[in-house]
């Protein structure tokens, strides 16, 4: 599945995203959030920065799209656990270990889902509904919606706060673990 705005890209465009893609995540590590642009990811792909642009409309937007590509979709929701409790705990864990290995990713992306440019917005409502499938994965069917939102905000509000500085990437997955449990209890 595609979120860029072009849904339909033949080889030779996916391929240029893919480069694109890979070089924000090389830029990311190197140089960190506050110093990519679209110009230097270009630069590092080898390709022109209009043609970036016509993938990816903002930082923001090429933030979010490397969120979602490398954080949820190269890594499905390993659900483990005999309990409700722990096969949300899985998810959570799954997600921390994640994040943890690629803080920049994080960080960037952090600031880039808070944007409002129509493709982000997207990108926000993909990725908020691949996080709310994994927890109703994680519970079955018969989770109530109350219960479901209720981790979706844990989680959201968990992560803004990593990305402010508040919790480190090393407590997230133990933060998360409590904060679960907190909301989980008496509604399973």
């Amino acid at each position: 599945m595609s979120t860029l705005p072009r849904q339909e890209l033949n080889a030779r465009q996916a391929e240029t995203v893919e480069r694109l893609l890979t070089a924000a995540a090389e830029e990311l590590r190197t140089v960190g959030p506050e110093s990519v642009t679209v110009r230097t990811v270009a630069g590092r792909a080898g390709v022109s920065p209009a043609t970036a642009y016509t993938y990816f409309a903002s930082r923001n937007h090429l933030f979010a799209e490397l969120f979602w590509r490398k954080v949820l979709l190269e890594h499905p929701a390993e659900i483990s656990g005999t309990t409700p409790l722990a096969r949300v705990q899985s998810v959570t864990r799954q997600l921390s270990a994640v994040l943890a290995e690629s803080p920049h990713l994080a960080a960037a992306a952090n600031h880039a889902l808070l944007g409002t440019d129509p493709d982000v917005e997207r990108l926000r409502t993909v990725i908020g509904l691949d996080m709310f499938g994994r927890f109703r994965e994680a519970l079955g069917e018969s989770a109530s919606e109350e219960l479901l939102d209720a981790l979706a905000m844990v989680q959201v509000g968990t992560l803004l706060q990593t990305g402010m500085g508040l919790i480190s990437y090393d407590d997230l997955a133990a933060r998360f673990d409590a904060l679960v449990a907190t909301v989980m209890k008496g509604n399973v």
